[in-house]
């Protein structure tokens, strides 16, 4: 008992006045005169149970506020690594904590996975392994939180990259699963522009579905996923409504859009804004560099 009044002491830095008369009922659970007795003896066993009851609440209580503690501050630091385009170091950070029980960290986690997968120094064999393992970390972060949104979102992601080294057939029949994820995201977190945007992206990858892949869908499933640029577009201004000028993309994916529908006039708009979108990542780059040769071919 001397321990485990110690331990509360240096843990709870509680006064030992407080403490005094714990210690006093599990004092009376070994004193012969109480144990003798019947009566006396129930009183003692309920002052021990009370006490070591006490103690364990006490003690787990403060590691639940120790652990909560240390997810805060790994979570702050991986989103400061994050804004700051340190990929590589956040990605050893969060996979210390692969078995972590957090939704937050897990689609951390995903995340950072997936981006190092995405970087030109990453080998084959290894944008592999990252993909997959994205995948995995996002699928425990669903089941620790289904109600997450985030986790939902790069659930979809993920799933759609792996979908990439598993055939056509394979990425078709997740498409379904991939559209739900992307919806459930939004349903939870109506204003994540990302969200939204990907929504967009996934109609209109359906609506430009080559012929022979088109083929092959009506082949494999008897109701085949599909959409059309109107929809498509439908989300990416909703996005822009939801965070204006978020994202390079999708102001490319507008000027994109558009441009399917034979709306040249704003399509130039869209383009013209993805071209002058301040070049902040790799992504940025590319997405300047498509935008000028879409204008120029205009």
């Amino acid at each position: 008992m001397a321990a485990v009044v110690a331990v509360l002491v240096r843990s709870l830095r509680l006064r030992p006045a407080r403490l005094r008369p714990l210690l006093r009922g599990w004092r009376e659970l070994g004193g012969s005169e109480v144990l003798r007795k019947s009566l006396s003896r129930g009183i003692a066993l309920s002052a021990g149970s009370f006490v070591l009851c006490e103690a364990f609440k006490l003690v787990s209580g403060s590691a639940v506020v120790r652990a909560s503690f240390k997810v805060a501050e790994v979570i702050e630091q991986a989103d400061y690594l994050y804004g700051s385009g340190e990929t590589e170091k956040l990605y050893r950070l969060l996979v210390q904590h692969e078995n972590s029980e957090d939704a937050e960290l897990l689609w951390r986690l995903a995340r950072a996975s997936r981006d190092l997968a995405q970087l030109s120094i990453t080998s084959a064999e290894e944008k592999r392994q990252l993909t997959y393992d994205s995948l995995e970390y996002a699928k425990k972060a669903l089941e620790k939180n289904e109600s997450n949104s985030a986790a939902h979102k790069w659930y979809a992601i993920c799933l759609s990259d792996v979908g990439d080294y598993e055939g056509i057939k394979v990425k078709i029949g997740n498409a379904f699963v991939i559209k739900e994820h992307f919806q459930r995201a939004i349903e939870l977190n109506p204003k994540d522009a990302t969200s939204i945007h990907l929504m967009g992206v996934w109609c209109y990858s359906f609506a430009e579905l080559p012929w022979y892949q088109r083929k092959i869908a009506a082949m494999l499933f008897a109701a085949p996923p599909t959409s059309t640029y109107e929809e498509a577009l439908r989300y990416f201004h909703k996005a822009e409504e939801a965070d204006p000028n978020f994202y390079s993309k999708n102001l490319l994916f507008l000027g994109k859009t558009y441009l399917k529908l034979n709306n040249k006039k704003m399509a130039l708009l869209w383009l013209s804004k993805a071209k002058e979108y301040p070049a902040h990542t790799e992504e940025d780059k590319q997405v300047q560099k498509e935008a000028l040769e879409l204008l120029n071919s205009i």
